[in-house]
């Protein structure tokens, strides 16, 4: 066997071992990267070659823009943002059959829209409706179902940490505008396509509709969260007119979020401590996965795996779309286990070579693999946005899995249409320039 094979081995049954131990994914993939990397000692400048590697991974001006979204979406959660977009949304759809999961959606599709975080939507939306749905007549089991997966469509709404990750993974070959852009149909879709499954449950099994408000009192709601619904125009308009990049957005964001809670009274000047050390800490976690995640995608590089990715598939399958559909397999095997940001860093470099010498656009592969992963934060053993809607409706996991089937049923069939049919993701970069 060749050092190099017995690297790769070494490398991929390490890190699956470890992950199966519950050793954190971070230190895995750590781990497993020193440990091929002292196989190939010989050829390499020195063990010291991972620390360098984690560094320079880092040194990167986009990546400046996390830890301030990620402050922005904390300011967000606690300063009453939530709250005035559920009432906005609830006046749009009071009227309808289960209408309050229809809010449910609305709401995660415009909190995880603003804050850039998935989970800040699923605790900060499902602590509030859950009890207000159980009230209405929906079991938890379902209410809870609806807030974990219509969180995920604040990953493709941006602004969006993981499409910057995903910029960064792609070596440029996607831009932060694109991506944001482009994220708008294939989150809208999302939300659209849970929202038809709601309604078709909701006539089914008659649930509960409240009358219809007044326009008088829909304009009283729009006007209470109008200021929190234009940080999505100054943030994506700001960088789509090339006013301020990506990073200059996350500041402005922050600056924007401190203002607008302060003003509504629901956050104190003595309340930001608290809120930057919870920020600060969810930012750690963050960027030691990025170190770890460059310095195992650098010896991807070095170990040539990518290349040998690109011939195993075109080898194997003569139909791109096949292909396309194998990939996601695999990724979708893989999101169940992994979170999303190592495994953006992880196999970007392995498949984004494949696909675009089939055809596909970064930016569209981009979407794609970021809505893939999605579906993985929603299903055991890992799924992030699981534990985190389980715990907040305050049911266990597995009477959650049951009523989810159908949701994340709805998300592959979303995932397939903008997988198959690009200009879905496409249009609007193309229709602005990017």
């Amino acid at each position: 066997m060749s050092i190099e094979l017995l690297s790769i081995l070494v490398l991929f049954v390490s890190f699956f071992m470890l992950l199966l131990l519950k050793v954190p994914v971070a230190y895995s993939i750590g781990i497993s990267t020193t440990l091929c990397l002292l196989l190939n000692i010989d050829r390499l400048p020195g063990i010291t070659t991972i620390a360098q590697r984690m560094t320079t991974g880092i040194d990167n001006f986009a990546l400046l823009a996390i830890p301030f979204f990620v402050l922005a979406g904390e300011i967000m959660k606690r300063g009453g943002i939530a709250t005035r977009l559920i009432n906005f949304a609830k006046s749009l759809v009071v009227s309808l059959p289960g209408g309050l999961a229809y809010v449910n959606v609305l709401a995660s599709m415009l909190f995880g829209a603003i804050s850039g975080s998935a989970i800040a939507a699923t605790s900060a939306i499902g602590s509030i409706m859950t009890d207000r749905m159980e009230e209405e007549g929906f079991p938890r089991e379902f209410s809870a179902s609806v807030n974990i997966t219509s969180s995920t469509t604040g990953l493709l709404i941006p602004p969006s940490n993981i499409l910057i990750v995903y910029a960064l993974a792609s070596g440029g070959l996607a831009s932060v505008a694109a991506l944001f852009i482009a994220g708008y149909l294939p989150g809208i879709l999302l939300g659209i396509a849970l929202m038809g499954y709601i309604a078709f449950v909701a006539i089914r099994r008659d649930f509960s509709k409240g009358d219809p408000l007044p326009f008088k009192q829909i304009w009283t709601f729009f006007r209470k969260a109008f200021f929190s619904l234009l940080l999505l125009v100054i943030v994506v308009g700001g960088i789509v007119a090339g006013i301020f990049t990506a990073t200059e957005a996350s500041v402005i964001a922050v600056l924007y979020a401190a203002v607008l809670a302060l003003i509504y009274g629901d956050i104190k000047v003595k309340d930001f401590s608290s809120i930057l050390l919870t920020s600060s800490k969810t930012t750690a976690v963050v960027m030691f996965l990025i170190c770890t995640s460059m310095a195992m995608s650098w010896l991807f590089s070095f170990e040539g795996i990518p290349e040998l990715m690109s011939n195993f598939l075109l080898d194997q399958f003569s139909n791109k779309f096949v292909i396309f559909l194998v990939i996601n397999i695999v990724l979708l095997l893989v999101g169940t286990f992994m979170d999303i940001t190592p495994a953006v860093l992880i196999f970007t470099p392995i498949f984004l070579p494949v696909v675009m010498e089939l055809g596909m656009d970064p930016v569209h592969f981009g979407i794609v693999l970021v809505l893939n992963l999605c579906i993985g934060l929603c299903t055991p053993p890992v799924g992030t946005i699981l534990f985190v809607g389980s715990g907040v409706a305050n049911i266990s996991v597995s009477q959650v899995v049951k009523p989810l089937l159908p949701f994340l049923a709805i998300m592959i069939f979303v995932l397939l249409l903008i997988l198959y049919i690009p200009e879905i993701t496409m249009i609007l970069p193309k229709l602005f320039g990017l």
